[in-house]
């Protein structure tokens, strides 16, 4: 019995065109990713800015006492539940982001392969490792890790939970009798360590990250 014949290797243009199939796939992938991300933030936010209308409104007409302490407590901590849970979503997304750049830059390899000349013409990076998913998120620009940080919706979101951490406690030591330097005291530093205790775990999440995708199936 003859042995098969194997399959024809397929031309450049096929190629192409299956590659350019998968990078569309990865871009749609990210961009339905980060719009579900944001709607998430979205509802956390206006969570949160409810929360404070509703307590300006039972302030007015009950004034500052005991029910408006225990009000607050109750809306501060469901706020910073909803907050850690968004953060937690936030981190994944950035994973799963660092993940889709690095298949786009595999991808760019393949057509840079397929045409070296397309080297000049692409912004973003065609290498493997944390230098070419630099390479793609800052698109060639010298831009520090510092500033990258700050200004990442990661950043954003946790400094929205320190606070409302940090008005949490606050409130409970007021609560508890405190006085007004050991309340502020409280609140502070709660929230200084919500918000460290995250760029801690943000860094030492990104460090243990692979630098590279790994092929399954």
């Amino acid at each position: 019995m003859p042995a098969p014949e194997p399959p024809p290797i397929p031309s450049s243009a096929v190629r192409a065109q299956i590659l350019a199939t998968e990078h569309w796939s990865l871009l749609g992938t990210r961009s339905t990713m980060w719009s579900e991300v944001m709607s998430r933030i979205t509802i956390h936010l206006t969570v949160v800015s409810a929360s404070l209308v509703v307590l300006a409104l039972v302030a007015q007409t009950s004034g500052f006492g005991t029910p408006f302490r225990i009000l607050s407590i109750g809306l501060a901590s469901a706020a910073l539940i909803l907050g850690t849970l968004t953060a937690v979503r936030v981190m994944n997304a950035s994973h799963d982001d660092s993940a889709l750049i690095l298949g786009m830059n595999r991808i760019r390899a393949a057509y840079v392969a397929l045409d070296p000349g397309v080297a000049d013409y692409l912004v973003t990076s065609w290498e493997d490792g944390r230098a070419g998913l630099m390479g793609t998120y800052t698109m060639g620009l010298r831009r520090s890790t510092l500033s990258h940080v700050i200004g990442s919706t990661s950043m954003f979101v946790n400094v929205v939970n320190a606070l409302v951490a940090g008005t949490l406690g606050a409130l409970v030591a007021n609560t508890a009798g405190a006085a007004a330097a050991v309340t502020a005291f409280v609140g502070s530093l709660c929230g200084l360590a919500y918000l460290v205790a995250w760029l801690e775990y943000g860094r030492r999440t990104f460090a243990e990250a692979p630098a590279d995708v790994t092929r399954t199936g």
